[in-house]
């Protein structure tokens, strides 16, 4: 099953989301970019929040969006996030030369990282396969510049079939997202990624504006549908 990834930017949003039925709570500020990130004290704040409702969600940070040729910025966002208490760190991964000892620093780096690679300008197959080989808990899929469209204008389905099917069948943890919204549910479910990441769908207006809770209700219910129930898979 598909689990739901929510993007938040706030104690209240991460109250609601984890009340709302996402399966991973992620801490990311969308009117900085794709992966803009949080101050690290809100990193902080919205953890012990969780925790102190008694939240066992994982969550995932951004680091922001640091320039691939920057690895001393990515290097200190990293571990300043990782301090958090976070599940998993995300850092954005361009198709740039950099890009290959950006991620074996970050295999090393002891914190739990999940690398993201950004889809705008298409995913190298060998930079998925350099990954693989690192050993990361899990590799996401996702796009810079929301307003071209979502995961799916950018990538055809054969291409993201290209990149889910190599991750998963290593036994690694994959996941897409891009402005996906309600429409791309069935095109998701035929993926099968291990979860799928949300923020534009939930959100009463841009991106940027706040979380809407009766559209995340409206979200879940809609993914449980698009997929088969686990009675129903094993018969087929």
């Amino acid at each position: 099953m598909i689990r739901l990834l929510v993007s938040v930017r706030s104690v209240d949003e991460a109250l609601a989301a984890a009340a709302g039925g996402a399966d991973f709570i992620d801490l990311k500020e969308p009117g900085r970019g794709a992966l803009g990130g949080l101050p690290v004290a809100t990193i902080l704040e919205i953890v012990e929040a969780l925790r102190r409702r008694g939240s066992q969600l994982p969550v995932s940070a951004t680091i922001g969006d640091l320039a691939m040729h920057d690895l001393p910025a990515i290097q200190a966002q990293v571990h300043a996030v990782g301090e958090c208490g976070v599940d998993y760190v995300k850092v954005g991964i361009e198709r740039r030369a950099e890009a290959a000892p950006v991620l074996s620093w970050l295999a090393h780096c002891g914190r739990p990282v999940v690398p993201v690679f950004i889809a705008d300008r298409g995913i190298e197959a060998t930079l998925v396969a350099h990954a693989l080989q690192l050993g990361f808990p899990g590799l996401m899929a996702d796009t810079a510049d929301k307003r071209a469209g979502s995961l799916f204008d950018v990538m055809d389905p054969h291409a993201l079939k290209a990149f889910v099917e190599p991750v998963r069948a290593r036994g690694v943890m994959v996941g897409l997202a891009g402005a996906l919204r309600l429409q791309h549910l069935p095109a998701l479910a035929a993926l099968a990624p291990d979860f799928a990441g949300f923020r534009s769908a939930v959100c009463a207006g841009e991106r940027s504006a706040a979380l809407e809770p009766t559209l995340l209700h409206g979200l879940v219910a809609a993914l449980r549908a698009a997929q088969p129930t686990p009675t129903a898979a094993l018969r087929a």
